[in-house]
């Protein structure tokens, strides 16, 4: 079947069968590899998207669920200009990173709970990502960068 849907504010359309999830659609369709698989299971949260304003676990929808729908996906999530926006930014800044493989699930998750509550405490934080796994950060820096993207000051470990 063709699926079509807006994607990062384009018009896109494409073959997906009637199982089609929307991660596999989003990678192997319309090849935005960002939108990372780590679980198949919507355990990990390294897929999530926003559709329609809502964030999303996209291995847990299909294709064919998002007809006629805005999605954003971590391409999208740059400046128009192509610089960093200022959660994939803080994200740079406070090294909330380490292998990389959540940290998409993890912005597009942060700017979720941004849009909803624009200065979330540590706890707001840490509860918002709970569907969200890194095996390798311990969460911390990603809280930081998370309060930095808010504009709230970020407390910073003596040397």
């Amino acid at each position: 079947m063709k699926v079509t849907m807006h994607v990062n504010g384009r018009q896109v359309s494409g073959e997906a069968e009637g199982r089609t999830l929307l991660s596999a659609f989003l990678r192997e369709e319309l090849g935005l590899t960002g939108t990372h698989i780590g679980c198949d299971t919507s355990q990990c949260g390294a897929c999530t998207v926003h559709v329609d304003g809502k964030q999303v676990k996209s291995c847990t929808m299909f294709a064919a669920e998002a007809e006629g729908a805005e999605v954003t996906t971590i391409e999208g999530m740059a400046n128009a200009d192509g610089s960093l926006s200022a959660i994939q930014q803080a994200f740079q800044d406070y090294h909330g990173l380490q292998c990389g493989f959540c940290t998409p699930g993890m912005v597009m998750a942060a700017a979720a709970l941004l849009e909803e509550i624009p200065q979330p405490t540590e706890a707001q934080i840490r509860h918002h990502l709970d569907g969200n796994i890194c095996r390798c950060t311990g969460y911390h820096n990603i809280v930081k960068a998370i309060q930095a993207a808010s504009g709230q000051p970020v407390a910073v470990a003596a040397e």
